[in-house]
């Protein structure tokens, strides 16, 4: 038998949970190598440098546009 809430959960109380479930931005930092906008602990996008070092071959590395 599947279990049923107890008591009914007021519209405050239930918008209150709510309200702090949202998308947080993204914490970008600067490549060491390029200086562009970069996710932490990946790779760079634009030139391929990760812990300053060369990963991926620039040609290797695809640029994508948003």
């Amino acid at each position: 038998m599947p279990q049923e809430p107890k008591k009914k959960h007021s519209k405050g109380r239930k918008r209150t949970r709510r309200a702090s479930i949202k998308l947080e931005e993204v914490g970008l930092v600067k490549c060491s190598n390029c200086q562009k906008p970069t996710i932490p602990h990946q790779v760079c996008r634009e030139c391929g440098f990760y812990s300053g070092k060369q990963v991926k071959s620039k040609t290797a590395v695809k640029v994508v546009k948003a």
